[in-house]
């Protein structure tokens, strides 16, 4: 059964931190390239950063220089430490675990979600 939980979420004044995490499920995380997307109100979900399975990393523009994603191997994790948070980074943040092709990353499987709310 594949299951990626997200947790983490809240609410963070501008300028303040906030670090997800997505427990998965052995297989899913052995076997993926793990992902966090975001989706604002009436906007498209976006890749936010991904992880390969042997730890490169990727990101969108917008955070690069105040995100990271990280994973513990041994705890089937994967981490999106956020910081000098925006109210534009305000969303519901999905964790995914997917794979590259031709170097974008692909979601197969989701979390349910956890909402991200930035206060100015």
């Amino acid at each position: 059964q594949v299951r990626l939980v997200e947790s983490g979420g809240g609410l963070v004044q501008a300028g303040g931190s906030l670090r997800l995490s997505c427990a998965a499920s052995g297989s899913i995380f052995s076997n993926n390239a793990m992902g966090w997307y975001r989706q604002a109100p009436g906007k498209q979900r976006e890749l936010v950063a991904d992880i390969s399975r042997g730890g490169s990393t990727n990101y969108a523009d917008s955070v690069k220089g105040r995100f990271t994603i990280s994973k513990d191997n041994g705890k089937n994790t994967v981490y999106l430490q956020m910081n000098s948070l925006k109210p534009e980074d305000t969303a519901v943040y999905y964790c995914a675990a997917g794979a590259y092709n031709r170097g974008t990353y692909y979601p197969r499987f989701w979390g349910q979600g956890t909402q991200v709310t930035v206060s100015s």
